[in-house]
């Protein structure tokens, strides 16, 4: 009688009378072994409810069909899994993965030091990874190319990149975002976001491009500068407007943070958009269902899920693919 610990491998060819070798070749529908014997194995296996880990066949057979997605996060800033943009590129990617008959591995690292994913592959947990952001260490990533760890990127093309990468044309989306406001009458327009690094620089620079296209200039007390993230965007905000600067548009460099900026300008006797026209960037679920519904710039994810895996894809097979630049979309709602 078999005790309540997890049953094992060893377990079942002492039921059966075989070697374990027999029982693996068995459970895994190897033809070497005679069908009745084959049958048996797996009727105790079933019967005392033990499974092949999937891990371990992985390693065994030398085929990992498993995917790491990274995710980095700053431990003084709270962002959380539940961003709606992390949750809708986990989605897209989860289908993209799913449906190319990968599993999917959720794993976080700091983003000072994203070179610590190499352990996902060097442990063999994964075949390879897309990691969602360069977070200001492109160097690391150019450090883990040049040891030939299988990884894509979301993020933007910089200079001297050695690692692929695959993402949206931030630099055309500030610009269609600024330009927007722009024909919508607005001329002191702010920019809300980090206007200093990361993907945010180059809708920065798009929005810096269509103001001096329009012959405006760039004021520095009209850049405010805020991460991602709800509670920080709002305190942002709150002190910008505390100064009593006065403006018409608002261009924030993603929907999250332009949906808490239309809270705190509701708060303030501000209506948008008769006060303050406001779009956002990304396109995600909720800015359809804002108050009011938000004009933002949209990223293709669905496009860009599938374009990052087949660039894994390609990298896994020893490969070099090319970076690539999707193109970004304007949406009109009824913010501006």
């Amino acid at each position: 009688m078999l005790d309540k610990r997890k049953i094992q491998m060893a377990d079942i060819a002492k039921l059966a009378g075989v070697s374990t070798a027999t029982v693996s070749r068995a459970l895994n529908g190897s033809e070497a072994i005679r069908p009745e014997t084959r049958e048996r194995i797996q009727a105790l296996a079933q019967a005392h409810q033990y499974t092949v880990h999937a891990g371990a066949k992985n390693l065994r057979s030398g085929e990992n069909r498993t995917l790491g997605l990274v995710i980095p996060y700053r431990a003084h800033l709270p962002m959380q899994l539940t961003d709606p943009f992390f949750l809708a590129m986990m989605g897209q990617l989860a289908d993209a993965m799913t449906a190319a008959q990968y599993d999917l591995l959720l794993s976080r690292v700091d983003a000072d030091h994203l070179d610590e994913c190499a352990a996902l592959y060097d442990s063999g947990r994964v075949a390879g990874m897309v990691m969602v952001g360069q977070w200001d260490h492109h160097d690391q990533l150019n450090a883990l190319a040049m040891r030939r760890v299988p990884l894509v990127v979301w993020g933007a093309m910089l200079p001297d990149q050695l690692y692929c990468s695959v993402g949206s044309d931030n630099f055309s989306g500030g610009f269609q975002a600024t330009s927007h406001l722009i024909h919508k009458g607005c001329r002191q327009i702010a920019f809300l976001g980090d206007f200093k690094s990361g993907e945010a620089k180059f809708r920065f620079d798009g929005y810096c491009q269509a103001l001096q296209t329009n012959s405006l200039a760039l004021r520095q007390e009209l850049c405010i500068q805020s991460p991602y993230t709800p509670l920080e965007a709002q305190q942002a905000m709150h002190a910008f407007c505390d100064k009593g600067i006065q403006i018409d548009g608002l261009f924030a460099a993603s929907d999250l943070i332009a949906i808490n900026a239309m809270g705190v300008l509701n708060a303030r006797g501000l209506k948008v958009p008769d006060d303050i026209a406001v779009i956002g960037y990304d396109d995600v679920d909720a800015s359809r269902h804002s108050f009011p519904p938000l004009s933002t710039i949209r990223q293709p994810l669905d496009l860009a899920a599938r374009a990052l895996l087949e660039s894994l894809q390609e990298v896994m097979r020893g490969g070099q693919p090319a970076s690539r630049q999707l193109s970004s979309e304007l949406v009109v709602r009824t913010s501006a």
